[in-house]
């Protein structure tokens, strides 16, 4: 008798209290599908960084300089983690002052929140910022393959804070805030020019003014340890999914759509990079397979939501093949970009831009346009415009940073202690505990013999 009075009394005093929160969440206008499925996607952009990246480029370096290349991705994700919350957000993504800058009304994210924003409908506006700001940290982890092995660690946290907010923030605003790339037409699903032209343009101006490693070209320099940089192309490969299905910022057909690209893209690219490789130098190499991958992954990435599958294995076979040429030139025109950031983020970026305006459909996305191929050719007009303004601000914008930065505090160690390796110089580690980098690919001995 008493549990049927308690249900009597309970029951419809529940129903009423979840029709009440149910009403409120409705009319926050909040899908709990959607946000999950956006809190994964940051989860994997910022798995791509850590352990990702870090193990990439990690492994492709020498072993005295294995530590402090892991230590650059690890330092990015704080220092722009918290750069982001602090200003970053609001210059990227505030409300537009004359298509240049986000205003500082979400200064310290003032006024952002649980409740969905202008940006995503569907999802919390924390879920967005925090999405966002994972492109910010891989971006200028990218760069960091171009100088590794000679920086200065007190120049690269510098650096890293400066390029992040005058660079990364206004360019992410042009084209995904509000700002003039947005607004004239220029289609870029997940970053191919604020993501990885920037990266790539930067690289190229701080392999200029950085200067060759000592011994480039004279010694050998291979990586010390490939299984960890399959292993963070392989995590890479898979963070790549929530980059570019993402950027739908829904659980929706158009994530499907950029998921099947994505996929599709570094497939082909992996093929285009290892049988051109195999044709030009005899034998098929992992690293060449693992590269060829990230190069369809970057070339899909502006194209990722605007185009059928058929279109993303052309864009990514293209971008096996041109980005190994690419690679390859640098010895022949003679910068160190040493972890080849250049050849396969800044020329795979630029193809896929320029790609995005050759195979766009509305048939794919109606929320996008037709490119070339499609009868439209003032896309690949638009895309054409916005690839050379990302060239070069980010070029320009990185001279002028490093120039600065090279008068005030110099910007790579001393000989003395490039030679003994970053690892011991920088930060007073090994890698490999025990033992002591002689030369730094390869020949190690006994530190207590």
């Amino acid at each position: 008798m008493i549990d049927k009075a308690l249900k009597r009394i309970f029951l419809p005093f529940l129903t009423i209290l979840l029709l009440i929160l149910g009403t409120a969440f409705a009319q926050e206008g909040l899908d709990s599908g959607d946000t999950a499925w956006m809190l994964t996607a940051t989860v994997l952009v910022l798995l791509m960084t850590i352990p990702g990246l870090f193990l990439f480029y990690g492994g492709l370096v020498r072993a005295k300089n294995a530590l402090s290349t892991i230590m650059h991705s690890f330092m990015i994700v704080a220092l722009v983690s918290v750069q982001w919350v602090l200003i970053g957000y609001t210059l990227a993504f505030g409300p537009d002052v004359s298509g240049i800058i986000g205003n500082l009304d979400w200064l310290g994210l003032s006024g952002v929140g649980p409740e969905p924003s202008g940006y995503a409908s569907t999802i919390p506006h924390y879920v967005f910022m925090a999405f966002q700001m994972t492109f910010a940290v891989i971006t200028v982890a990218l760069i960091t393959g171009a100088f590794a092995e000679r920086i200065k660690f007190s120049t690269f946290i510098v650096f890293v804070l400066i390029w992040t907010t005058i660079i990364y923030d206004p360019l992410a605003h042009w084209v995904w805030g509000g700002g003039w790339i947005g607004s004239m037409g220029a289609l870029d699903f997940a970053g191919g020019t604020v993501v990885h032209i920037s990266s790539g343009a930067s690289a190229l101006a701080a392999a200029l003014i950085f200067g060759k490693r000592i011994g480039y070209g004279r010694e050998p320099m291979p990586p010390h340890f490939l299984p960890f940089s399959i292993i963070g192309a392989a995590l890479l490969w898979v963070g790549w999914f929530g980059f570019n299905a993402g950027s739908s910022l829904a659980a929706d057909g158009l994530a499907s759509i950029a998921f099947v690209t994505t996929n599709t893209a570094a497939a082909a690219a992996v093929l285009g990079w290892v049988f051109t490789e195999w044709i030009s130098r005899g034998k098929p190499t992992v690293l060449g397979a693992a590269t060829g991958a990230v190069t369809g992954l970057v070339a899909i990435t502006p194209a990722a939501g605007f185009v059928s599958p058929l279109s993303a294995l052309l864009i990514g076979l293209v971008a096996g093949i041109l980005c190994y040429a690419a690679v390859n030139m640098k010895t022949r025109l003679g910068y160190d970009d040493s972890l080849d950031v250049v050849g396969v983020h800044g020329i795979g970026g630029t193809w896929g831009c320029l790609a995005t305006g050759l195979f766009a459909s509305t048939a794919v996305n109606p929320g996008g346009a037709n490119g070339l191929f499609f009868g439209n050719p003032e896309q690949l007009v638009i895309q054409f415009i916005s690839v050379a303004a990302t060239w070069v601000f980010a070029f320009g914008g990185t001279l002028v940073i490093l120039y600065v930065l090279k008068a005030i505090m110099g910007l790579r160690v001393s000989t003395e202690e490039e030679v003994t390796g970053l690892d011991l110089s920088e930060h007073g580690e090994v890698a490999y505990a025990g033992f002591q980098v002689i030369h730094g690919y390869g020949t190690t001995e006994d530190r207590d013999q």
